[in-house]
């Protein structure tokens, strides 16, 4: 575990964890990205991995102050609170833009992961024939989940418990997006509209299921790392890039649905060319600003790497 002493310390972590909380905001960014690139992800996956039977045990016999060292408390109460900063801030904002400019936010999303795929890819330390098809097979999976149709929104509480437990374990990997796969459930609205309305019911069933299954998972990912390191980075690369094809900013939608609302939703999507989009929907393709926006959510993984480089 990093010593940390100052203020200071805890509050960079803050602005860390805010930045892992923006991006998980976001379907298609992975917040376990911007834990690795601002190197504090192994020692993230060693603290939730921590909490377990014995450290419970402490909490529970009121030996509290050996609970909260044994679970680097100071680390993970910075690292939440600035997450849930920038969950609460941004989900209404990002609802909004998304609503209304679509293309452009997808466009930022675009950038963001191809520059995120290639920051993973650089952390495998030696290429062979193995590495190559943990790639190839990653970008199959996630290109395949992709065009599987999202789901309805199951708002019953067992599927929102089973939600966070899914969504969680994608959250902390570098590489998979919690937000793309609660998209993939249809719940990423459903969850989305929950935090902006401040719905504590949904909230606490969806965070009870985060909870159980971030400890699970993070000891399995712990235990990959740790034997496979090559392989799983490789994977987790390869899923960025196969779910570049999610986030394409120009669809043209193929069928539709009626939600239990009786609103019209997109069920199924096939990506277009911008010239073709602005023939087939008569809007305007914001093909300038859209190159500008991937261009820019590309050089940000960089320069937040360069800053955390620097440090």
């Amino acid at each position: 575990m990093t010593t940390r002493n100052s203020t200071k310390d805890y509050l960079v972590l803050v602005l860390k964890g805010m930045g892992m909380g923006a991006a998980d905001v976001v379907p298609g960014v992975s917040g376990g990205t911007i834990a690795f690139i601002t190197g504090i992800y192994e020692e993230l996956i060693n603290s939730i991995k921590s909490v377990n039977l014995k450290t419970v045990k402490l909490l529970f016999t009121g030996r509290l102050a050996a609970f909260w060292k044994a679970v680097n408390g100071n680390f993970l109460a910075a690292l939440l609170l600035g997450i849930a900063i920038s969950i609460f801030s941004l989900a209404k904002g990002l609802s909004y833009l998304l609503h209304n400019y679509p293309i452009l936010v997808w466009s930022f999303f675009f950038g963001l992961i191809v520059a995120s795929a290639v920051y993973v890819a650089r952390a495998i330390k030696e290429w062979d024939w193995k590495s190559v098809i943990a790639l190839i097979a990653g970008i199959a999976v996630a290109f395949y989940i992709t065009i599987i149709s999202p789901a309805e929104a199951n708002t019953t509480w067992w599927f929102i418990f089973l939600s966070g437990s899914i969504a969680i374990c994608a959250m902390i990997l570098p590489g998979i997006s919690g937000s793309f796969i609660l998209v993939l459930l249809g719940m990423y609205r459903f969850i989305l509209d929950a935090v902006g309305d401040l719905n504590f019911a949904v909230l606490g069933i969806f965070m009870v299921g985060a909870a159980i299954g971030i400890i699970a998972f993070s000891n399995l990912l712990s235990w990959l790392l740790k034997n496979y390191h090559n392989l799983t980075v490789a994977v987790l690369a390869g899923f960025m890039v196969g779910s570049l094809n999610k986030v394409w900013p120009w669809k043209k939608i193929t069928e539709t649905f009626i939600d239990r609302h009786g609103e019209v939703k997109s069920l199924a999507e096939t990506n277009i060319l911008p010239g073709t989009y602005e023939q087939i929907t008569g809007n305007s393709p914001f093909l300038m600003g859209a190159i500008i926006l991937a261009i820019a959510g590309f050089a940000l993984i960089f320069v937040i790497e360069g800053l955390t480089s620097k440090k």
